[in-house]
């Protein structure tokens, strides 16, 4: 649910991610006056930024609710928001508030397998059967395919086939997914389920995107650790960085803790569309696929550690960003080239959960610049598909093209 954003490919409907995957699909209207408001930047920051102003005030008039941006480059650092914090209200949504990302904790999930490989405790192309002898995996699937989507394990979340077909599995989206979205999910539950489905393609051979390689990531982490993954996601990134905002949901945790804008789903419910508030949700849904709860401060301060390469060393992040040729996706970060104006290559993961939520984490190669966005849907009628890949491309040009359009084509979400 949990992207930056690949180049325009075919739509890869399945994940948690600011979606091609449709989970949800709008955003804000009502409140035409308070979802119109200005954006107002930090007093700190520096206010000759209009483009940025104008960009995420731009988002919000799309029909979104709101919006928080935090931009580090050359100039320093700028955060702004726009919109409201929650239907009903005219506050603005705080800069420092707290949001489900989704599918941003995949990269994390990414970085603490690579840490365990450097530790000599894992082997990257090691078949994972060999951690997780109960799963009766296929033991052509290695750790890479796991963190690359190379495995064809079924996305138990549900397949979407490039014939338009779709297999349904733990309820992810509509009236269903409203009606069950306080349900406690086990890992191993999940993991058994997609086992029980038939694999997407022969490991290694094709990519798809599915939320199951993810969580069979979290078990081998736990596994070989000895550990809890939200212990060790503690010890070895949050402590270190100092990510005191930055917290894994697990299995009972429905509320963001923090100061928080509200999220909404709008669903069809028989001949009727109804909109709910999804602020709180239990994300047990997807274990380390999907349910970290985080700021734009912590993930500008991850992203730019990981990319400075403060995290994992020169030989792993040079692994972790070799990109398959079919999407651009390395090892839990996308990678994208958006032209010579633009700085050539960016790198990215965003997500959003099932509803309510979208996050944004971009960054230059060297860290040096980053764009970290919180985005909630509102109860419009907008064709999410349709208007978040512009949204994606506006906050790329604003930040990394000088306002300018890149050279590469108009992106798409990522997962």
């Amino acid at each position: 649910m949990g992207r930056s954003y690949g180049v325009r490919r075919r739509p890869v409907l399945r994940g948690q991610v600011f979606r091609r995957v449709a989970v949800t699909a709008l955003a804000v209207t009502a409140l035409a006056g308070a979802a119109t408001s200005t954006a107002v930047p930090n007093a700190a920051a520096d206010p000759n930024r209009p483009e940025l102003q104008q960009t995420i005030q731009e988002i919000v008039d799309s029909g979104f609710a709101g919006i928080q941006l935090r931009v580090n480059d050359e100039r320093g650092e700028w955060v702004g928001s726009a919109g409201v914090r929650k239907l009903g209200e005219a506050a603005k949504p705080s800069t420092d508030g707290e949001f489900w990302t989704g599918s941003v904790i995949k990269s994390f999930t990414a970085t603490l397998v690579l840490k365990l490989v450097a530790e000599g405790k894992v082997g990257l192309d090691a078949p994972v059967a060999d951690y997780l002898p109960e799963f009766g995996l296929d033991r052509r699937i290695t750790v890479r395919m796991l963190l690359q989507h190379t495995s064809g394990l079924f996305n138990y979340t549900g397949e979407y086939y490039d014939d338009g077909r779709f297999e349904p599995g733990i309820p992810a989206t509509g009236k269903e997914w409203v009606e069950n979205r306080f349900h406690t999910y086990q890992p191993e539950e999940l993991v058994r389920l997609a086992l029980s489905k038939q694999p997407r393609f022969e490991p290694g051979t094709d990519w798809s995107y599915s939320n199951t390689n993810y969580t069979v990531a979290r078990l081998l982490i736990e596994k070989v650790t000895g550990s809890t993954y939200d212990k060790e996601l503690q010890r070895r990134i949050l402590e270190p960085l100092g990510l005191h905002h930055t917290m894994e949901a697990g299995l009972t945790q429905t509320e963001i803790p923090g100061p928080h804008a509200h999220g909404y789903y709008r669903y069809q419910d028989g001949d009727q569309w109804k909109v709910v508030d999804v602020t709180r949700q239990n994300l047990s849904l997807l274990p380390a696929a999907g349910d970290l709860i985080s700021t734009t401060e912590d993930l500008h301060t991850y992203f730019s550690a990981l990319n400075g390469g403060k995290l994992l060393p020169a030989a792993l992040l040079a692994e972790m960003r070799k990109p398959n040729p079919k999407i651009g996706y390395g090892l839990g970060v996308f990678v994208q080239d958006v032209g010579p104006a633009c700085g050539g290559t960016i790198y990215h993961h965003n997500g959003s959960p099932p509803g309510g939520y979208g996050a944004v984490m971009i960054s230059s190669p060297d860290g040096s610049k980053t764009l970290t966005a919180s985005i909630t849907t509102g109860d419009a009628a907008i064709n999410l598909m349709t208007e978040f890949p512009k949204i994606l491309q506006k906050l790329i040009n604003a930040v990394f093209c000088g306002g300018q359009a890149g050279s590469a084509d108009e992106a798409e979400p990522g997962k």
